[in-house]
């Protein structure tokens, strides 16, 4: 089992995720993690073990953004590390996704995406979800570039 968090709002972000991986924590106790968008970009901080480590380690860090997810993990895919643990984003860091479940053709999908230049960090499933959003996101942005630059 795992559990899953997620905020948009006014208030810091990284409070409210805190404390509902505490209290979601039951739910998957190898590892657990966050991501906050900060202004333009990502901040993405895992850690194996429990939540604690992870609010330690929060702490060290001065996070202003008011969007989050948060995900507290039980492995089901690749052994309990900081590496595996959720969120996981894809390699231009532009989605990050944190997913309960088991994606049963993620061989195949892990192949499709490295075989167009994507590279994995982890032993997870859901490692291929931000990567396969991104190659189609990123097939849809150039066929829009495209067409554009043929209309001009």
């Amino acid at each position: 089992m795992c559990g899953i968090v997620g905020y948009i709002g006014t208030k810091k972000a990284k409070p409210i995720l805190i404390e509902g991986l505490n209290k979601l924590e039951y739910r998957g106790y190898d590892s657990a993690g966050f991501t906050i968008l900060e202004k333009e970009h990502f901040k993405t901080l895992k850690n194996k073990g429990r939540v604690k480590e992870l609010s330690d380690l929060a702490n060290q860090e001065n996070l202003e953004g008011s969007v989050g997810i948060a995900h507290t993990r039980w492995a089901t895919h690749g052994k309990p590390s900081s590496t595996n643990s959720h969120p996981h984003n894809d390699n231009s860091n532009t989605f990050s996704v944190v997913h309960n479940g088991i994606i049963e053709n993620y061989h195949e999908l892990r192949k499709f995406l490295s075989e167009n230049g994507y590279h994995f960090l982890s032993e997870t499933d859901t490692e291929v979800i931000p990567n396969l959003i991104h190659y189609y996101f990123s097939q849809e942005e150039n066929r829009t570039e495209k067409s554009f630059l043929r209309s001009c």
